[in-house]
């Protein structure tokens, strides 16, 4: 199938605002998004800048707005997003060059968030036993690859950065939850400031637009209601 990707480029050294350039090529419907921008990358324009990694949806690197949705370059193909194909960053992070954003934002607050497990006591012999049923509890939130397409979906986040946004929310899920772990009180303290939670207003983008298909909206709800339990 013959395909046409309109890709959004900017270079801050040399140019003073994005712009679009189409590149037309040959593809089978069975090929991603990733291969496209590979192909040009490697035969026709090699001033295309993106990132990517392991192509298989697992590292997250390669997430970029394709159609007006956040989504993987690796995981999209052309059967699903059409013959003409619009890609740009995702958006609510500066852009660096063409497609790659920093990140550097995203990873403050997810470190905010203190995504790491805390647990004083002294370590058993072998591993920390936990059941079944509170395993399950955060299994969801496990999945998460830090691809920041749930963030930068969210219309609270492009309008205030300080917003600690969805992924990190899930991140801090994760451990709030975890029954061997002590750290739940702080994360839930940090997440009862005025730019954590509370910031959330039940969209559902971050939902939609997650790879990992983890229902981050749920997760979000959870940890408000934790909070209001816990009664800060």
């Amino acid at each position: 199938m013959q395909v046409t990707l309109k890709i959004q480029r900017f270079n801050p050294e040399k140019d003073s605002a994005p712009y679009w350039k189409e590149y037309s090529l040959d593809m089978h419907p069975n090929d991603r998004v990733l291969d496209a921008l590979l192909y040009i990358k490697n035969h026709i324009d090699g001033t295309l800048t993106m990132r990517s990694s392991c192509a298989h949806g697992i590292c997250g690197s390669d997430a970029m707005r394709i159609n007006g949705v956040n989504q993987l370059a690796c995981k999209s193909l052309f059967s699903k997003v059409g013959n003409n194909v619009t890609i740009e960053p995702i958006a609510g992070l500066p852009v660096i060059k063409d497609l790659v954003v920093d990140m550097e934002p995203f990873m403050e607050h997810y470190r905010s968030v203190l995504p790491f497990f805390i647990n004083d006591d002294p370590a058993p012999e072998k591993e920390r036993l936990q059941s079944e049923e509170d395993r399950l509890k955060f299994e969801e939130s496990t999945k998460c690859i830090l691809c920041a397409c749930c963030t930068t979906s969210c219309p609270t986040f492009w309008a205030t950065d300080a917003y600690v946004g969805p992924a990190a929310i899930v991140q801090a899920h994760r451990f709030i939850f975890d029954s061997r772990d002590q750290g739940s009180q702080q994360r839930l303290e940090i997440l009862a400031d005025p730019d954590g939670v509370w910031r959330c207003r039940t969209i559902f983008n971050c939902t939609n637009a997650c790879p990992r298909e983890i229902k981050v909206t749920e997760a979000i709800a959870e940890v408000k209601k934790e909070i209001l339990f816990s009664k800060l």
